[in-house]
């Protein structure tokens, strides 16, 4: 098991979209090192998730934990979920405006509306099917995880460039409202 080097916006390889992974692929050890090494290197950088095109593999997996996180301490728990070929289905049209960030693109954040009603299949590690709904903010977790497989990036995403942030001015100026409307949200939804 590794920590690898998370590669950041302006590398190609995160711009590519990921090929799907064989049952007999998932089974081998390339892979499933792959899968401890994105698991190491998320908590290494205190990630919600992490998926392998952002260490420079072009394959659809991707890793998701949400503990007692100090850059996210709003988001609920999510236990350590390694997901395959993940296929998201949004339920409807509800969707929340979260502040992000992107182990990719460091030092940044901005505002990205997600759905807060999903339906995700995946593989686990295993070969296991999953077939769940996801809601809230673990819904949006999944949703920015599963958009690395397709190259594309929370900047994408962003519906107004004038919510860019830094880390540190983010701290200092919309943290404080960003937690009291979002936890208002969590506790809504439950999620």
């Amino acid at each position: 098991m590794t920590v690898r080097e998370i590669l950041h916006v302006g590398n190609l390889l995160l711009r590519q979209r990921s090929r799907e992974v064989t049952p007999a692929e998932l089974a081998t050890p390339i892979v499933q090192e792959l899968i401890d090494d994105l698991i190491d290197t998320m908590r290494a950088a205190n990630g919600a998730g992490i998926a392998a095109p952002q260490v420079g593999e072009l394959l659809r997996i991707a890793t998701i934990e949400v503990r007692d996180n100090p850059r996210y301490p709003y988001k609920p728990r999510i236990p350590l979920t390694v997901v395959v070929n993940p296929i998201i289905q949004p339920l409807d049209d509800e969707v929340v405006d979260v502040n992000e960030g992107c182990l990719s693109v460091p030092n940044l954040r901005g505002n990205v509306l997600r759905h807060v009603n999903v339906r995700v299949r995946w593989l686990d590690r295993e070969g296991t099917p999953h077939d769940e709904v996801r809601r809230g903010l673990t819904a949006g977790t999944f949703q920015h995880e599963c958009d690395h497989l397709d190259g594309v990036l929370f900047l994408d995403r962003v519906h107004d460039t004038r919510t860019l942030t830094t880390w540190e001015q983010f701290e200092r100026f919309h943290r404080d409202a960003f937690v009291a409307r979002i936890s208002e949200f969590v506790q809504r939804v439950g999620s």
